[in-house]
């Protein structure tokens, strides 16, 4: 078996689908060429896994009167919450929110294209998953 799957078409790639399923399963790299273009195909858990370790939240954490807010410097998303899980919980919500919009729109603003792999982070992340990045 090869270490690599390596389409050099879509067409290709479809009559193999399984084995790159199967390749990105195993964390071997599976990419399909699509006219110029190159797609990576990767296991999503082991994807996040990554991207979360090589980029923190940042996100600062502040206890308040009688809360708490939770902010990530640079980004338009914040929280508080009567408590810290309170606040964690609402930002998670307002993470997802934003990855929606840079989805929808926002990935083709200069000030925000740079974000793909926070939305990376937040679309394949659980709840729970999030919660602990940004108090990490």
């Amino acid at each position: 078996m090869s270490s690599q799957v390596d389409y050099r078409s879509v067409r290709e790639a479809r009559e193999h689908f399984k084995d790159i399923l199967d390749a990105a399963d195993d964390g071997r790299p599976a990419t399909v060429t699509r006219d110029a273009r190159r797609v990576a195909a990767v296991d999503a858990d082991r994807l996040v896994h990554f991207l979360t370790s090589v980029h923190p939240s940042g996100a600062q954490v502040v206890a308040e009167n009688d809360g708490w807010s939770i902010m990530i410097p640079g980004l338009p998303v914040a929280a508080d919450g009567a408590d810290l899980d309170e606040a964690a919980e609402e930002m998670v919500d307002a993470l997802r929110a934003y990855a929606e919009e840079w989805v929808d729109h926002l990935r083709l603003a200069p000030n925000h294209a740079e974000n793909w792999g926070l939305v990376q982070i937040v679309a394949l992340s659980l709840d729970e998953q999030l919660h602990a990045w940004l108090l990490a």
